[in-house]
């Protein structure tokens, strides 16, 4: 290990900044996060330290640097674009035992800056000890994507209820089991969650019940999005990494299935038209039976949740029966499918509105209020409803809209398999037949779909096995 890695307060410690160019401009911000005592010293400054100096954050002494200007300095910076002045410094530094920082000259410093992942109070510090700040900076990208940015808030609840976790527990492994639980727990998915006050109330329930009883789990209501596993939320992807069991439905794509825990139990609770692998009251009661058990359970749907995914139903149940849970929303396949087709939903000189509408109701019809449909200048999509395009065809010409609107078919919309095709409101029953579409598909109306042959831009491959898509497409 060639650098000792420490944090250090320098809070109200002088710090010197020999220089004031972009580089010392950068250095100054983030010593005054940390509330260091400044002193600048460089002929000219740029100016964003001109705001810092009329702020009165810093000292600065406008002239060329002398061997003065270091002396009690804590830490030294050499940030001049003379690698001499530099060099000079870095010195003089490292013989009075003073922590130096030498820009773009790594052997000549005896402390280097990180890449900060700042969660206050939890910072995460990315070092290659100068070798290449580039890649210390791209990990430091990647671990924004895997760490929430409340984890502050929960550091703070966990100092905040320290000392109530030791009059309760007053042996160390027994703390550190309680908070395992907590942590491992719904108490930061909580907090992540922005419910502070909640997660404040399960610490004391928690207290209260001692480290006997088994923990409630969590529901994980998580949309999958249209397909695209780069369209999934960072939220998704987190939690989709942390469940004990993973209840999914038949529009999940396999390699969204694939990002999941691969130690999780995997229940399939598919369901497709007048084939319901499990019914949707017996699917709600699992979901709360795997959650007593205290585990994490993740519920899995194609699309968003509250946009004709049942999500709605699914918490009624839960929160009937007392179960924690968070929702965490998806790119809808009308907005993603749309979009991966060039067509956009609204548009100035075609559609000034959009109506989703799904293609069968609970009861299985398609009795809709056709008159609302066919209003001019919207944008129609219909969610599930291939097997009933001839109705929808026929419905909307009988109250008025013409035979010769646009229409699209997005046949697994965002993926590897996506096909776009292309008819008219008369004609988009025949096209199903002739193109032999298959679900899921996406069914598009209005006169935003002209704008398809010139706006689109996915380029989908060809000849992939279905069964890359899903293990459960119908």
């Amino acid at each position: 290990m060639k650098h000792f890695p420490i944090f250090v307060s320098i809070r109200n410690k002088p710090c010197v900044v020999i220089g004031g160019g972009p580089v010392a401009s950068r250095k100054i911000g983030n010593l005054l996060e940390a509330g260091a005592q400044i002193t600048v010293v460089s002929p000219q400054i740029t100016e964003e330290i001109k705001q810092y100096l009329a702020a009165e954050s810093i000292t600065y002494l406008p002239r060329e640097y002398t061997e003065s200007d270091l002396e009690g300095a804590f830490l030294v910076f050499a940030a001049t674009d003379n690698r001499e002045v530099n060099s000079a410094v870095a010195a003089l530094a490292t013989s009075r035992d003073q922590l130096v920082n030498v820009a773009d000259e790594p052997d000549e410093c005896t402390f280097v800056l990180p890449s900060v992942l700042d969660r206050s109070p939890v910072l995460v510090a990315v070092s290659t000890g100068g070798a290449s700040p580039v890649l210390a900076r791209q990990l430091r990208i990647q671990l924004e994507t895997l760490i929430p940015s409340a984890c502050g808030r929960l550091a703070g609840i966990t100092e905040e209820y320290r000392e109530k976790v030791k009059r309760f527990f007053p042996k160390q492994v027994q703390r550190k089991k309680f908070w395992e639980n907590a942590l491992h727990g719904p108490v930061s998915e909580l907090v992540y969650a922005g419910q502070e006050g909640s997660a404040r109330t399960r610490l004391d329930e928690m207290l209260e019940q001692g480290l006997d009883k088994d923990p409630m789990g969590e529901v994980y209501l998580v949309g999958a999005g249209p397909g695209d596993p780069d369209l999934l939320t960072f939220k998704a992807v987190r939690l989709m990494q942390r469940a004990d069991v993973m209840v999914y439905d038949r529009l999940v794509s396999q390699p969204i299935l694939d990002m999941a825990n691969p130690d999780a139990e995997r229940l399939y609770v598919g369901k497709q038209k007048d084939d319901h692998a499990v019914p949707q009251h017996k699917i709600n009661d699992l979901l709360v039976d795997l959650a007593k058990q205290g585990k994490r359970v993740l519920r899995l749907k194609g699309g968003d949740p509250f946009i004709f995914g049942r999500g709605g139903e699914e918490i009624e149940t839960l929160t009937d029966n007392g179960v924690p849970f968070q929702v965490v929303p998806a790119v809808t396949a009308a907005s993603g499918c749309s979009s991966y087709a060039g067509i956009p939903l609204t548009h100035r000189d075609y559609a000034q509105s959009v109506t989703f509408a799904t293609g069968h109701l609970k009861d299985g019809t398609v009795n809709l209020d056709w008159p609302h449909l066919t209003q001019l200048n919207q944008t129609l999509v219909f969610y599930m409803g291939l097997s009933g395009i001839a109705e929808i065809s026929k419905q909307l010409q009988a109250h008025g809209m013409s035979p010769d609107m646009p229409a699209a078919l997005i046949e697994k919309g965002t993926t590897r398999h996506q096909r776009v095709h292309i008819a008219t409101l008369a004609t988009l029953p025949e096209k199903v037949v002739e193109s032999g579409v298959r679900a899921p598909t996406l069914t598009i109306i209005g006169e935003v779909v002209k704008l398809h042959d010139k706006l689109h831009w996915y380029e989908p491959e060809r000849h992939v096995k279905d069964s890359d898509f899903s293990l459960h497409q119908s």
